[in-house]
Parts: C-alpha cells; structure tokens; sequence
C-alpha cells in the first residue's frame, strides 16, 4: 500500500459544543461555525440561483494554509439547495450550489491566539451580528411582533411561524418556552469529519496488447449476443471509441476502484491535486480568483456518499468539485471560490 496526497474525510458523531467555531473543526450539518464574525454573507448571497430560495447549509471544512500568514485559520463552507427540482434539472447558468472561503491569521480580534481547552464544555464566540434562528446565517429581519427573533428571510420566518413562533410571540415578547424549532426541518443531521492519509494500492496497468485483446473478447461477447451491431465492421483501432456505449466506462471503473478501499469516505482534500473524476465531462475552464485575478486550483470534493448521512432524499449528485484561489488571497469576511457539480454518467447535468 502506497500513502498518497489525499487525505480522506470520515464521519464521526462528536458532542455538538466541539463543533462551534473557537474549535476549528470541519463538520457535516447542523449551523455553520462561522469563522470571521462581523462580515458575515447578507442573505442574497446565499439564495438559490435558480428558485431564488435559501441555499442550505451543507458542510464546512478547516483547512488553513501552513504557509501563509493571513491564513491560519481557514475554513471553507459549502451550501445547496434543498429543492429537488433544482437537484434534478439545474440550470447551467443558475448557481444552486455555492462555496464560501473566510480566514484569518492566528492573531485576531475573535479567537484566542493558543488552542482553547477541549476537555471542558465551553460555549462558541458569539458573533455581534444578529443570526437567523432557523439557519444560523445573518439575520437581519427582526419578528416585528415581538421584536425578539431574527430571520435571514420572509421563507425562514413563516417556516418558523407555523412550527414555533406563532404560539410564544406577543407583543410583550416571547411568553412561552420552546424546546421545537423549525430548524429540524431544513438542517441536516451534525457530524464532525475526521480525516486520514489515504492509502492506495494501484492495480497493474494491462500492456497495449492485453488491451487489445480484452477489447476483442468483449466484442466477441456481444457479437454472440447479438449486441455489436454496426461494431463488427469497424477497425479495431476505432472499437475502443465505440464501445463506451455497451461497456461501463473506464473513468467511472477508476473512480469505483480507487474508492473501493475506503468506501464510507464522505471528502477527498488534496490541494493543489487532482480530482477523482466519475465521468469524462468535466469543466473545460476553472474561472480565475475575482478578488486577486490569479489562478484557482483544486482543493476538495464531495462524494456521494455523504447523501447517505443526510436523511434527505431530494439531493443528489456525483461528486462536487471545489476549487480555491491558489494564493488564498486576502478577504474580509466571505468571499465564493467556484464548485462544480458533476453527475453519473449517461446525463448532461454537469453544472457548476
């Protein structure tokens, strides 16, 4: 077995207080950790770019930049839409995905500059910005009944409305206790992600001759078969081109051989690497940092298995492809890096 540069992302149940933001953990579900907490995204950066409704809160991943000063701390947070239409037929040009990056040197005006003590419960740092409290992005809508609740949106607050609110809200404030929240109804299930070197034993390469000699077998077996149609006639130089539709195809093969050993893996973060691909369709431009016009490089994906821990059956997806600026230049606050949304293969809804 050979250590690759890959590290691989598990999940783990972890005590919900260790995954606020003065622990720098990456983590599946729940709110986001916030790192940088006065800038925070406003509500419309955060909106489906196709129903134009509240992105959800997928994941976040801690990944700081050794190397680099203004990056200490780093963490990227991703976001998608709950809707299954969106899901299923997403406008190319329509962002129902989105990827944030915020980070901050070690010494700054939020977290202590030495790691906070894990053995005892401690609560997050507070950010001075009002929160919506069906999400946990800014909330900058106020309940203007009871003025005591904040909301990132109208679709959050009658969400909230009809499931909690409507009965504790008064004008004299909130009058009763709730333990309910319409939170439960758009959060996922909360996991910390543990990540470990990824260890890889490649299969031997076949020659060009055994190639060759598989390709033959194969379309012998489709021709008793009755299945090789208008192949027979063909070259043997052109079968490889056409087989593709009575074969599984070779980038598929690989991506199901490399993750074979560590089928639970949920993220694969790796740098400055390369992607697993599943499918041959892949983006033919990664757009440049908007901020710092440099390149961006790959960072991390997310597989699909993830969609098994989420109990919500109208996502879906192949692999998400997260590229970051490659200097991870300077930002205040927030600012989106570009995800792409590759699908199984036979489909054309690829999209970013």
């Amino acid at each position: 077995m050979e250590t690759t540069s890959v590290d691989l992302g598990f999940l783990e149940p972890c005590e919900p207080w260790l995954l606020t933001n003065k622990f720098f953990r990456s983590k599946v579900g729940g709110k986001p950790a916030w790192l940088e907490l006065k800038s925070l995204p406003k509500p419309d950066d955060l909106l489906c770019g196709q129903c134009s409704e509240p992105l959800g809160f997928l994941c976040q991943v801690y990944a700081p930049v050794e190397d680099k000063d203004n990056s200490f701390h780093r963490t990227l947070y991703l976001f998608v839409c709950l809707k299954a239409a969106c899901n299923q037929s997403p406008d190319s040009e329509a962002r129902t995905i989105k990827v944030l990056r915020s980070q901050l040197p070690r010494r700054n005006e939020f977290y202590a500059y030495d790691p906070p003590d894990e053995s005892t419960e401690s609560p997050a740092v507070k950010s001075p910005v009002p929160l919506c409290v069906v999400c946990g992005c800014r909330g900058p809508k106020l309940c203007s009944r009871c003025k005591s609740i904040n909301y990132c949106s109208a679709s959050h607050q009658r969400l909230d409305w009809k499931a909690t609110h409507k009965a504790m809200c008064s004008e004299e404030g909130i009058t009763t206790a709730s333990t309910t929240t319409a939170s439960s109804s758009i959060l996922f299930p909360e996991f910390e992600i543990i990540t470990e070197a990824e260890e890889y034993e490649p299969k031997a390469k076949l020659s060009e001759e055994e190639n060759m000699k598989r390709q033959m077998a194969e379309l012998e077996r489709l021709k008793q078969e009755g299945k090789a149609g208008a192949l027979d006639d063909l070259p043997e130089a052109e079968l490889d081109k056409y087989s593709a539709d009575q074969v599984e195809d070779k980038t598929f093969d690989k991506f199901k051989e490399r993750i074979s050993a560590d089928p639970e893996q949920v993220l694969r973060y790796d740098r400055g690497g390369k992607p697993l691909w599943l499918s041959p369709i892949v983006p033919k431009h990664i757009p440049a940092c908007e901020r710092c016009t440099g390149p961006r490089v790959f960072e991390f994906q997310i597989m699909p298995q993830m969609l098994n821990s989420l109990n919500h059956d109208q996502l879906d997806w192949g692999t998400l492809v997260c590229y970051t600026c490659e200097a991870s230049c300077d930002v205040q606050g927030y600012t989106e890096e570009f995800i792409y949304r590759q699908d199984v293969l036979n489909t054309d809804t690829a999209k970013q």
